[in-house]
């Protein structure tokens, strides 16, 4: 078996794609890298060379969330049968080892152990627009350091167990928490203040296509113009987040392990997820690598 894929589903968000590419591409090979065009985007396809294209219709319909999971999972699914581990998500997550272990992704999955669901430890990038002004015209990190907390993008990603996941990635009816200490999501969608409002106007414009409400349309109410907020004032708070210093995140593994639990009576496993109003600068050796 080959050792790894990675998955995702996209409709324009090129610049989200193009880090994707890039990341998985380049550590997986570009023909074991699965991108859903969501919509039959030229620019997607051109992007994607490579790739193993799947395009599907991009008509505004309800329940948008809850279909979309359903084919990642039967995707996930078949792909599992030639591939030892299989990397899901959204365009904009991106998992990546610690520089210190000295391994890439695919080294690091190599060494994994089969028939597991490995969960990375959840990161917001975030653009600190006070203090880095900078336009981004190559590797995200560097000209963006800054990360806080995301126990919401702590998300069971890395796939090599049979398991139904819950829409949105962020359950899995996988009885057990795997956190490697080494391994982490980096969630980019506030890595850029331009980025960030261009990607927010497109889904915006997605669901007033959809005509319908958040519970209908089954996706995050940040998909919603109403529920948007001020673009500004979003990124200008990311200033008032405390400030740690060093980049000992164990705690929050830990926090994650002792609070692990079903989900109710749903078959899903949760763990306790909240907002830590902190900020840490990446260390160095993290710059380039996305």
């Amino acid at each position: 078996m080959q050792t790894a894929a990675a998955v995702t589903m996209v409709r324009d968000d090129a610049f989200f794609l193009k880090a994707w590419l890039k990341h998985y591409g380049d550590t997986f090979g570009r023909q074991n890298c699965y991108v859903i065009n969501h919509g039959y985007g030229e620019e997607v396809a051109a992007l994607a060379q490579g790739c193993n294209i799947i395009g599907i219709p991009g008509d505004p319909h309800k329940n948008f969330d809850v279909k979309r999971w359903g084919l990642l999972n039967n995707l996930v699914g078949g792909l599992r049968k030639y591939y030892r581990h299989v990397v899901v998500g959204d365009v904009d997550e991106l998992v990546v080892v610690d520089p210190a272990r000295g391994l890439n992704l695919l080294e690091f999955l190599e060494q994994a152990p089969d028939k597991r669901i490995l969960t990375p430890l959840g990161l917001e990038v975030i653009h600190r627009i006070d203090i880095e002004p900078e336009a981004i015209t190559g590797p995200i990190l560097g000209p963006r350091r800054h990360v806080r907390p995301a126990p919401h993008y702590s998300k069971p990603c890395v796939v090599s167990a049979a398991a139904k996941i819950a829409r949105g990635g962020h359950f899995t009816q996988y009885p057990k928490l795997h956190t490697p200490d080494d391994l982490y999501l980096f969630h980019l969608k506030f890595c850029d203040f331009a980025q960030y409002t261009g990607a927010m106007d497109r889904r915006n414009a997605v669901t007033q296509e959809m005509g319908d409400d958040i519970k209908g349309t089954a996706v995050g109410r940040h998909w919603f113009s109403a529920e948007r907020g001020e673009d500004r004032a979003l990124f200008d708070a990311f200033a008032e987040r405390e400030f740690v210093e060093g980049f000992d995140l164990g705690f929050i593994r830990k926090r994650m392990h002792r609070s692990f639990k079903p989900r109710g009576q749903t078959g899903y496993y949760e763990f306790n997820r909240p907002d830590y109003d902190t900020q840490y600068l990446l260390p160095e050796r993290f710059s380039g690598i996305i």
